[in-house]
């Protein structure tokens, strides 16, 4: 008798739908924001990194990762150069461990 229904209750929207949408709209905001100011720039400067370890050559002037400068002597493969680092002094190392190319030597002659 003193209890009446509730009305009110009855006149939700249905679950789902855009509801669920427009929750996942700050996720995806903020995802978008992290993508544009760090993913994307990381990912192009490891690809020029690795552009520039590719075209390293005879003469080339390079830091290591672990701060040792040399010149290039001769590029024995794909994965290994032959830096000197003084004068007579030569160690092979792996182009993975180039962090810089400071200055370009010259081209290879033809007749080399």
């Amino acid at each position: 008798m003193f209890i009446t229904p509730a009305f009110a209750q009855a006149a939700g929207a249905a679950p789902g739908g855009t509801d669920l949408l427009i929750q996942f709209v700050p996720f995806i905001f903020v995802f978008a924001i992290m993508w544009f100011l760090m993913i994307r720039p990381q990912r192009q400067k490891a690809k020029q990194h690795q552009e520039m370890i590719k075209n390293v050559r005879r003469g080339d002037t390079i830091v290591l990762t672990g701060g040792l400068i040399g010149k290039i002597n001769k590029v024995v493969d794909e994965s290994e150069v032959l830096l000197e680092v003084a004068e007579g002094v030569r160690v092979r190392v792996s182009r993975a461990a180039i962090a810089d190319v400071r200055s370009k030597g010259e081209p290879v002659k033809e007749g080399e």
